[in-house]
């Protein structure tokens, strides 16, 4: 009997022995016990979502949030990590849409739309835009339009030219601004045109002059920058702007 119970102590040694182990082990690296709660809730509050694998992201310490060109972006100065993300709730909210509506609506009250070179037809979905005579991305979106409005797709657009980027940007923009006719001489810059001699007068300076103060107030970084129904989007995105003639509803024209 003697020989039987010890025995069974020398099978329950080891199996204290690797129970401690284990336990030392979970100890000494907490953050396998945090990586388990954290997957659990994930698991618990996204539960119409299937997730694959789960393990620690390459981001450190606390995030903030900034805007850049109208779109939120996520700053992790521990890590030094750039998020170019979106952000949901448990609800299913879009909380980093919400953020961009809400910067494009104090960008939208600091600006005049009276003040703006309108071109395309009164009554047409409205799309207020900065652009540049010398930005590639810009002409590229004067094509789409023109493309657009051949389809019965026509939009009314404010322009305020952004002249701080490229060196001759100014010059193209008073050009077009002191024409007889604006919309012919907008079309002609942006498809190229090079005329020897660009037309100056003070009308159209003083407007560059005021076009590059709202710039500076919205807080216009690139171009083209386009406020559609209320919410901004930086550079040429196509698809966006498709779905924007399919859906969007016009906002309050200054000019109608």
């Amino acid at each position: 009997m003697r020989v039987a119970k010890l025995g069974a102590v020398a099978l329950v040694l080891p199996l204290i022995l690797v129970a401690q182990s284990a336990a030392s082990a979970q100890q000494a690296d907490p953050l396998i016990a945090a990586a388990r709660e954290a997957e659990s809730e994930l698991r618990q509050t996204f539960r119409n979502l299937q997730f694959e694998d789960f393990g620690p992201a390459p981001v450190k310490g606390p995030i903030y949030q900034a805007s850049a060109g109208g779109r939120i972006i996520y700053y992790a100065p521990e890590s030094e990590h750039l998020l170019f993300a979106a952000v949901y709730d448990r609800n299913g909210i879009n909380i980093t849409a919400l953020a961009q509506d809400s910067t494009a609506q104090r960008k939208l009250a600091g600006i005049d739309t009276s003040k703006a070179l309108a071109l395309g037809p009164i009554g047409a979905p409205v799309v207020i835009e900065f652009t540049d005579p010398d930005c590639p991305y810009c002409r590229a979106l004067d094509r789409f339009w023109a493309a657009k409005a051949a389809e019965g797709k026509p939009v009314r657009r404010l322009i305020f030219f952004v002249s701080g980027i490229h060196a001759e940007a100014a010059a193209k923009a008073e050009h077009i601004l002191c024409s007889p006719d604006k919309e012919v001489a907008f079309k002609a810059i942006y498809a190229g045109a090079a005329p020897t001699a660009l037309q100056s007068c003070a009308e159209g300076r003083s407007r560059v002059e005021a076009d590059a103060k709202v710039v500076s107030k919205v807080g216009i970084t690139g171009t083209p920058t386009l406020i559609v129904d209320g919410k901004v989007i930086s550079g040429f995105q196509q698809a966006e702007l498709e779905e924007f003639l399919k859906t969007g509803k016009a906002l309050a024209d200054a000019a109608r």
